[in-house]
């Protein structure tokens, strides 16, 4: 009887191992991964992945739809920089838009295409080994949006992107997001943020919001990069196509940022003051100057105070003169901002606490500026976010004495 007992115990035992193992997928290294969902590990997952490999894994979902990757697992060799085994994650098969690269055990917040595919590529090299990662992906509509993850494509009119986990709490580390935003050819895109709290450097190396002309990662068309709790100004991108990256590192986290975008007609003229003739300098407001040289045959002699230019100027800045170069008849300078009483349309560039802004001075000897000198400048900015000051702007030297009044004004209601 317990001969019969033994074997019938030792039969369900092997039965259930056999259903074990027919339930637990093998992963290999590498494929090709079609579907609306599933899971991805790298080679041998639980089992200590193996050394001096390179396996790479094409996921691709329902056209129209974006790939959201999710890991459950991590464990593979911790460097501070991922340099030796590490797993990346791409936007797209091919343009190699990187979405993030991970090692050790952290596992970030899931990560999101702009489109229907995506590439993931495992590296290991001689040494340390773990148990590798375990991955779930899903096909999710491009406005879909969960408390950890973000990014996709938008084509809408107008709409709002966010960090993951706002307003709640801070977004998570370790997370990339990429929103592809399209518009009709014939138009450009307009990107103001409502709040904006990202992990503040010098340089903005850590956690950042980059923007690009076109629909991919390029230097070249980088329009920005910014970072701090100090929004950037508006953007607007050259063409129809702009593309927004945000980057968490590993280390510190922020609230985070909500953004607001908007189609807008493409009429905005260039920035380019020729040296000759008359040019309409376009304002807000549809408001003009005329860059001439009847212009700069007025007498340069600035009129009026602080407190009668202050609500008839649409920007209102301290700075610093870091650049200033002459072109034409025109002095094309770059402000390094010591303070903003009023923004208006000005383009103002952060790079963590430096803010900086380009202005043009239409007449070159009037008002005349210093290289190193500090000044307040009331002026015009263009749709396109250039300052311009005319002969009949205010511009004055900046000295501790005028802060107070600057400090009034600012709390005024024009």
């Amino acid at each position: 009887m317990r001969s019969i007992v033994c074997c019938t115990l030792s039969l369900l035992f092997l039965t259930e191992v056999h259903a074990q193992t027919q339930r637990r997928p093998v992963f290999t290294c590498g494929g090709n991964i079609t579907g609306d969902s599933g899971v991805i590990g790298s080679q041998g997952y639980p089992g200590v992945y193996p050394p001096n490999t390179k396996c790479v894994w094409t996921i691709t979902v329902p056209e129209g739809k974006v790939v959201v990757l999710s890991f459950r697992s991590i464990d593979l060799e911790n460097d501070n920089l991922c340099r030796y085994d590490y797993v990346d994650v791409y936007n797209g098969h091919a343009n190699r838009q990187r979405l993030g690269r991970f090692c050790g055990t952290f596992r970030p917040g899931a990560l999101v295409s702009t489109g229907n595919k995506m590439l993931v590529q495992m590296m290991s090299d001689a040494n340390t080994a773990g148990s590798g990662f375990l991955a779930v992906y899903s096909a999710a509509h491009p406005h879909e949006r969960g408390d950890q993850y973000c990014g996709g494509r938008l084509d809408k009119p107008s709409g709002s992107f966010k960090t993951p986990n706002w307003p709640e709490k801070d977004y998570p580390a370790g997370v990339t997001c990429s929103w592809h935003i399209v518009a009709p050819r014939n138009q450009i895109i307009e990107v103001k943020f409502e709040k904006f709290d990202v992990e503040r450097d010098n340089y903005c190396r850590y956690d950042y919001v980059a923007f690009f002309n076109g629909g991919e990662i390029n230097d070249a068309k980088r329009i920005g990069k910014y970072c701090g709790d100090s929004p950037p100004d508006p953007i607007f991108s050259a063409g129809n196509q702009l593309l927004i990256q945000f980057l968490s590192d590993l280390s510190l986290t922020a609230d985070g940022f909500i953004g607001h975008y908007k189609f807008r007609p493409k009429k905005f003229p260039t920035t380019t003051v020729p040296p000759t003739t008359t040019t309409p300098m376009p304002t807000t407001r549809a408001a003009t100057l005329k860059y001439s040289a009847a212009l700069c045959q007025q007498k340069c002699k600035r009129s009026g105070t602080l407190e009668s230019n202050y609500c008839s100027s649409n920007f209102v800045i301290t700075g610093t003169v870091i650049t200033a170069v002459a072109r034409g008849g025109s002095m094309y300078a770059t402000i390094s901002i010591i303070n903003v009483y009023k923004e208006g349309n000005l383009a103002i560039q952060q790079a963590g606490k430096t803010m900086s802004t380009k202005i043009v001075i239409l007449c070159k000897k009037c008002p005349f500026i210093r290289r190193g000198l500090n000044y307040i400048i009331m002026g015009q900015a263009d749709e396109e976010g250039r300052g311009k000051i005319a002969p009949h702007h205010f511009v004055m030297a900046f000295k501790a004495k005028n802060q107070k009044s600057l400090n009034v004004l600012k709390s005024k209601r024009c």
